[in-house]
C-alpha cells in the first residue's frame, strides 16, 4: 500500500517565491531555505527611454513590470501619439508596420537587489517570461546576454553577482522597428503601433549545480500515464584538458499530488546522465490510473513535483509544474476531449491588439480583472477561447486552467516574417514553456497565411515533441502540408473590403438567416478530411460607444444608413450574429465555432462586445444573445431576414407561412423538451403560439416543418422560437419577417426580458 503524504509548500514553479523591494534585508536564513530559491522581481522598477544604446545618466521615470511602456510614471514624451487615434471610422484595411507614429527609441528598467549572503555558491538565472522587443541585460556593468524572442521566456545565466551587496538590474528594450529578419513573426496588418516593454513576470533564481531548464508534463489518458520530458542544464564547467569528466549522473524524482489538497499519492525515481556545461533532455513517465480527468465543466488540476538530487540524495533543484489529466485529439472531422465527441464553442481574444487601446492600462497583468474575463464566457455557453494573432502573460493560461476554458493558441505570425532556425527556436520553446497547460489543446502556429518550413517541416517535428496536441497552420490544407489535423474557414459574409461594396451586395444579396445556403467557394474546404474549425466570422465590429469601425463603416451605412444611432448598431449586431452563429452551429460536420472577438482594440480596425469603459466589462447586446445561440441544445429558425436584407417580397396577409425548425444538439445522448413557437408584432405583443415537444438525436440535425398562419394586418412581426427543457432557462431563435406591402416597416427591437 502506498503511503500517503502532502506537499508543503506547493506552488508552481519553485519552492519558494519572496517579495524584494528596492532594498532587499536579510531576514533569516530559513526564508532561504530549500534547493531552489527564487526572488520575485516584479513590482516598481526605475525607467527612463533614450534615442541611443546608452543607458540615460539620470532615471526620472518609474514602471511596474510586468507592464508595457504605456504605464511609465510620468508618462514618455510620445504617450500621446501611441494613441492618436480618429473617433470616427476611416475605412481602410490595413497597416504597415514600419509606418510609425512616434520616435522609436530604447527602453531601460534598473532595479537595485540586495542577494543574500548565504546563497553565495549556488546558480542564478535572470528568468523574464516575456520582452518585447530585443531584450538586452546587464548585471552590475556586465553583460549577461540578449535576446530576440518576444513570446517565450528569456533565462541568462548570472555570473556577476555581489553576494551580501547591492547589485544592479538593467534590462534594455528596443523597438518593433528594429526587430532583426531571423525573429519569428510578429507582425499583425490590423495593428499600428507596438508597444515595447516587459510584459511578463520576472525572476531571479538559484539553485545547485544542476537545474531544471524546463519541464513539460504530458498526461495520457488512454495509457495511464503522465509522461515528464525534461531540459537539465548543467552548471559544472566544460572539459578542459583530455580526460576531464564530460558527464554526470543524478537523480529525478517525480511525484504527482492533487492540486486543492495538496495530497501527494504517486513518487517515481529514476537516474540521468547530463552533459556538463550544456543542456540534457530526458524523459520519465509515472502511472497514473484511474485519474480525476480534467474538462470545461470539472477543471481537477493536479501538481507534479520535479527534484533533481545527487547519487546521495541532496536535492539541486526541484519545481512545481500544474497539470491537468486530459486527452484531447482528433478522430476524422470532429475533436474528442477524453474520449468524447466536443464541440468548440466560444470566441476570440487579441491581446495584443488591446494592448494598443487606450482603455488597456494595467488591465492585462489585473489578476481579478483577467479571471472575470475568462470566466464570463462559461455564462455565454462558450467552452473554448483561441487566443488570436499572439499569445498571453503566462498567468492567463493559469487561470484558463482553473475556470475549465480550452483554448486555441496561436503565434503572433499573420504577415511572414523569420528566419527559418530561428522560428524553430522560438516555436520550440513556446512548447516547452506552455505545454503544461491543460487548457491549452491547439497549438496555432499561423494566421491566415502559409509557410512551407513550419507546416510541413516544423509542426510534424513539434508533434512529436508535444503529441498531446492538435496544430494548426493557418490556410494551409492537406494540400499544402503532409500533417493536415485541422483548418480554420473564415466565412465572412459582408465582404467590406470591396470598393464597390454597395453595389455588390445589390447584385449579390447575403440571405441572412437562411440555414441551408452555403457560398459555392467554400465547398471544397468543408469536404476536407480534416477536422473544420471556424475560428472566425462575423464582420460586424463595433467600437464600444457603437460606433462602426474602421473596416465595417460600409456595412452599417448599407443596412442602416449613415444617420444611425448606437442603439440601432448593437441591435443589429447581436441579431445579425445570433444568425450566423445558428448558420454555422446547424452544419453537424464542422468541429467547432469561435466568433470574432471577445477582446480587441477599440477604435481599431475591429471591435469587440464590450460597451463604455472595458475596465467595468459591461457586455453588449451581443454578448447576451449569445448564450442563446451557443447553447448545447436549441433549436432555429430556418427563415431568412425581412428586416434587414432587403430582397424579396413581403409575405402576403393571412396566408400560411411555412419553414423549418431546426434541432441542434453538442451532446452525446438524445435530449427531450418543448418548443415554443411565436409570433410578436411591432409593439411585442403575441398574434400566434403553438408548442410541440422535440427529441433530438446527437450529431444530426432534427428537421421539423411548421406551419403558422399570418395575420391579416400588416406590419414587422418577428418569429421566435423558444426551447425549453426542464430546468433550464429558455433558448431563444428569432426572425423578422414583413407582412403586406408597406413603405415603412417598424420592428419590435427585442430586449431579453421582454421576450421572457
Amino acid at each position: 500500500m502506498m503511503q500517503m503524504s502532502h506537499f508543503l509548500p506547493f506552488r508552481k514553479g519553485c519552492n519558494m517565491k519572496i517579495s524584494l523591494t528596492f532594498f532587499l534585508f536579510v531576514l533569516a536564513l530559513q526564508l532561504f531555505s530549500g534547493p531552489r530559491t527564487t526572488f520575485n522581481l516584479n513590482g516598481v522598477w526605475q525607467f527612463e527611454q533614450t534615442d541611443d544604446a546608452f543607458p540615460p545618466r539620470t532615471y526620472t521615470r518609474t514602471i511596474p513590470v510586468p507592464g508595457l511602456v504605456h504605464l511609465a510614471d510620468p508618462r514618455i514624451d510620445h504617450f500621446d501619439r501611441l494613441y492618436a487615434k480618429s473617433r470616427s471610422a476611416e475605412f481602410k484595411t490595413d497597416h504597415k508596420v514600419l509606418d510609425l507614429q512616434y520616435d522609436p527609441k530604447y527602453s531601460w528598467y534598473r532595479k537595485v537587489i540586495e542577494v543574500p549572503q548565504e546563497l553565495r555558491g549556488h546558480y542564478a538565472v535572470l528568468s523574464i517570461k516575456k520582452s518585447q522587443y530585443l531584450t538586452q541585460v546587464y548585471v552590475n556593468g556586465m553583460d549577461a546576454g540578449q535576446s530576440m524572442e518576444c513570446y517565450t521566456p528569456i533565462e541568462l545565466p548570472v555570473k556577476f553577482l555581489k553576494y551580501g551587496d547591492k547589485n544592479e538590474i538593467l534590462i534594455r528594450v528596443g523597438d518593433r522597428s528594429w526587430l532583426p529578419s531571423p525573429a519569428a513573426g510578429s507582425t499583425d496588418k490590423e495593428k499600428v503601433n507596438y508597444l515595447p516593454g516587459i510584459w511578463d513576470d520576472v525572476e531571479l533564481s538559484f539553485t545547485g549545480v544542476l537545474r531544471i531548464h524546463k519541464a513539460l508534463v504530458l498526461p495520457s489518458v488512454k495509457e495511464s500515464k503522465v509522461q515528464v520530458k525534461l531540459l537539465i542544464r548543467s552548471f559544472y564547467e566544460a572539459q578542459q584538458v583530455y580526460g576531464e569528466q564530460m558527464s554526470d549522473t543524478c537523480m529525478v524524482r517525480l511525484s504527482l499530488a492533487e492540486k486543492s489538497t495538496g495530497l501527494a499519492f504517486k513518487s517515481v525515481q529514476s537516474s540521468a546522465i547530463v552533459k556538463r556545461d550544456n543542456i540534457t533532455q530526458i524523459e520519465l513517465d509515472c502511472p497514473h490510473r484511474n485519474p480525476h480527468l480534467w474538462s470545461p465543466d470539472d477543471p481537477f488540476l493536479y501538481v507534479a513535483r520535479i527534484e533533481l538530487l545527487t547519487k546521495g540524495g541532496e536535492v539541486l533543484d526541484s519545481v512545481d509544474e500544474t497539470f491537468g489529466m486530459r486527452d484531447f485529439e482528433r478522430r476524422g472531422k470532429f475533436f474528442y476531449l477524453n474520449g468524447e465527441r466536443t464541440y468548440l464553442r466560444g470566441a476570440n481574444v487579441t491581446l495584443h491588439r488591446f494592448f494598443e487601446d487606450p482603455d488597456c492600462r494595467h488591465l492585462p497583468w489585473d489578476r481579478h480583472w483577467v479571471t472575470r474575463l475568462l470566466a464570463y464566457p462559461r455564462q455565454l455557453n462558450w467552452n473554448a477561447m483561441r487566443v488570436c494573432v499572439g499569445i498571453a502573460p503566462d498567468f492567463w493560461y493559469d487561470i484558463a486552467d482553473s475556470v475549465g476554458l480550452m483554448l486555441q493558441n496561436e503565434w503572433l505570425y499573420w504577415q511572414d516574417h523569420g528566419w527559418d532556425d530561428q522560428i524553430r527556436t522560438e516555436y520550440t520553446n513556446w512548447v516547452w514553456s506552455d505545454g503544461s497547460h491543460p487548457s491549452i489543446i491547439i497549438w496555432d502556429a499561423i494566421n491566415e497565411n502559409w509557410n512551407e518550413y513550419v507546416g510541413d517541416q516544423l509542426i510534424p517535428e513539434l508533434k512529436k515533441l508535444d503529441p498531446t496536441r492538435i496544430w494548426d497552420a493557418g490556410y494551409m490544407t492537406g494540400a499544402d502540408m503532409a500533417l493536415d489535423e485541422m483548418d480554420e474557414p473564415h466565412p465572412y459574409m459582408a465582404p467590406a473590403w470591396m470598393a464597390n461594396f454597395a453595389e455588390y451586395m445589390r447584385n449579390n444579396p447575403y440571405p441572412l438567416g437562411d440555414l441551408h445556403w452555403w457560398p459555392a467557394q467554400w465547398h471544397s474546404q468543408l469536404e476536407s478530411s480534416a477536422a473544420q474549425l471556424v475560428n472566425e466570422y462575423g464582420w460586424l465590429w463595433l467600437w464600444r460607444n457603437g460606433a462602426p469601425s474602421h473596416l465595417t463603416r460600409a456595412v452599417y451605412e448599407y443596412y442602416l444608413g449613415q444617420n444611425a444611432t448606437a442603439e440601432e448598431r448593437w441591435e443589429m449586431q447581436a441579431y445579425w450574429l445570433q444568425c450566423q452563429t445558428e448558420w454555422l452551429r446547424a452544419r453537424r460536420d464542422l468541429a467547432g465555432i469561435l466568433a470574432f472577438c471577445y477582446l480587441s482594440d477599440n477604435l481599431g480596425f475591429t471591435g469587440d462586445w464590450w460597451v463604455g469603459d472595458v475596465a467595468a466589462l459591461e457586455p453588449s447586446p451581443t454578448l447576451q444573445w449569445f448564450k442563446h445561440c451557443f447553447a448545447p441544445i436549441g433549436v432555429y429558425i430556418d427563415l431568412r431576414d425581412q428586416r434587414y436584407i432587403q430582397t424579396g417580397e413581403a409575405y402576403e396577409p393571412g396566408s400560411p407561412l411555412s419553414f423549418n425548425l431546426v434541432g441542434v444538439t453538442d451532446e452525446q445522448h438524445v435530449v427531450s423538451g418543448a418548443v415554443r413557437l411565436r409570433l410578436l408584432d411591432s409593439d411585442g405583443v403575441d398574434v400566434y403560439e403553438t408548442r410541440m415537444t422535440l427529441e433530438i438525436r446527437p450529431n444530426e440535425n432534427k428537421y421539423v416543418p411548421v406551419c403558422l398562419d399570418l395575420p391579416e394586418k400588416s406590419g414587422g412581426y418577428l418569429v421566435v422560437a423558444e426551447f425549453l427543457k426542464e430546468g433550464e432557462q429558455p433558448v431563444l431563435s428569432r426572425r423578422y419577417i414583413k407582412v403586406g406591402m408597406m413603405s415603412e416597416y417598424k420592428f419590435f427591437d427585442t430586449k431579453m426580458k421582454s421576450l421572457r
